[in-house]
């Protein structure tokens, strides 16, 4: 285990920068293996041979006002099991999450969750080997620029 281990509270403000997203709230939830973002008006596409996909996001909580539209290769799709037992084919992206001074890569998948609290999973796999969670704290590395 690494001594340069971040600790976050049970919610933190991340970054998805390369989707264009300065600052989304997310629920740690380390009883969710795979990260998960929600996604509204998904469309696959082609780009250059691959694979993409084509989503809005609201960004925020209790919002659906604000709405950004994000491009992104998909690198799987995946069957997925919510917290409820539904089963769903989601598709999964690949890109890079800011927390803090943390920089890392992350695979996501897109389902809608504007019945959802959190417009954001952070799941255990993007936690490996680099976060440690308060389950007392919330937002310990503040909102990002």
């Amino acid at each position: 285990m690494s001594n340069d281990l971040v600790i976050v509270g049970w919610r933190e403000w991340l970054s998805l920068p390369a989707l264009g997203l300065p600052s989304i709230k997310a629920k740690v939830d380390t009883g969710a293996r795979t990260s998960c973002l929600h996604a509204f008006s998904v469309e696959p596409f082609e780009n250059k041979g691959s694979q993409w996909v084509r989503f809005g996001i609201h960004p925020h909580q209790e919002n659906t006002d604000t709405e950004i539209y994000c491009e992104a290769e998909v690198t799987d799709q995946r069957k997925v099991t919510d917290s409820g037992g539904h089963k769903e084919q989601r598709y999964v992206i690949t890109t890079h999450f800011v927390l803090g001074t943390l920089r890392k890569p992350i695979e996501i998948t897109l389902t809608n969750r504007d019945t959802m609290r959190f417009r954001m999973l952070l799941g255990r796999t993007a936690m490996e080997d680099s976060i440690i969670v308060n389950p007392s704290a919330s937002y310990l590395l503040g909102k990002p620029n």
